[in-house]
């Protein structure tokens, strides 16, 4: 049976302070919740300090990024060694902002896919759709081109070692929601996809759902046969609402 994750992703707010106070807060919270996993992917300069406080923990850790490169003048760029450096377990590939603010293809999303796999960093890679395509009912085909690079990149057996997240664009900041239904529905699809190439692989393939996923519907969207939890946003950064949801999590494992 898949194990429910729930993994905060921080994206680029927090400070020394905060991130104390709310790492004590998540830290109280899911103590003895062992029916499912939990983690958080945190800005790199807060890699030191979170990995000081979560050490020991039910709680793993990551980051949101690396470069597809080992090593080398490539300035500003993060290596995935840096990461092990931090005992990081995750690294979040794909994200919708990286693809749309920074320009990042399937290519060197697939790219970066391999390189934290051979670092022994786990992937969270994240694949969806915006409104438009949405719109023009194209969802399944925006998804499966997007798994599809990394599929041939890397082959079936290594995406076995990751986690996917489905993150519908057109659902975030965007004042529309996707309904449990919806969401299973694409997860369904991207399980089906791997399903293709290797059926062991697509049922014990974890897959989270990343829009917009909040306290008050947590428990409907991780009922869900296909959904295995949450990459969550905003919420994540607020204790009591993403301990709310790894409660959720945690029930929906029981």
């Amino acid at each position: 049976m898949r194990r429910k994750l729930v993994v905060g992703n921080w994206k680029m707010y927090g400070s020394l302070a905060s991130n104390k106070a709310l790492l004590e807060g998540v830290l109280a919270g899911v103590r003895g919740l062992d029916k499912a996993e939990y983690g958080v992917c945190v800005p790199y300069p807060y890699l030191a300090q979170v990995q000081s406080m979560l050490q020991g923990s039910n709680v793993a850790w990551g980051a949101q990024n690396l470069s597809p490169q080992e090593q080398g003048a490539f300035t500003g760029a993060v290596a995935p060694g840096m990461l092990t450096d931090f005992g990081c377990r995750y690294v979040i590939i794909g994200h919708s902002e990286r693809r749309a603010l920074f320009h990042e293809s399937n290519d060197i999303a697939a790219a970066k896919f391999d390189t934290a796999i051979k670092f022994g960093l786990t992937p969270i890679f994240c694949v969806g759709e915006t409104l438009a395509e949405r719109e023009s009912g194209v969802t399944e085909q925006v998804v499966a081109r997007q798994l599809e690079v990394v599929l041939n990149h890397v082959g079936v057996a290594v995406v076995a070692k990751a986690v996917i997240a489905y993150e519908p664009v057109w659902a975030i900041g965007t004042g529309k929601t996707a309904t449990p239904e919806q969401a299973q529905a694409v997860h369904a699809f991207i399980r089906q996809q791997v399903a293709q190439l290797d059926g062991q692989t697509a049922q014990g393939l974890c897959i989270l759902y990343g829009g917009s996923v909040k306290a008050n519907n947590a428990d409907q969207l991780f009922a869900m046969p296909d959904i295995d939890g949450g990459l969550i946003g905003g919420a994540s950064l607020v204790a009591d609402d993403f301990v709310a949801i790894c409660r959720a999590a945690h029930a929906a494992a029981m």
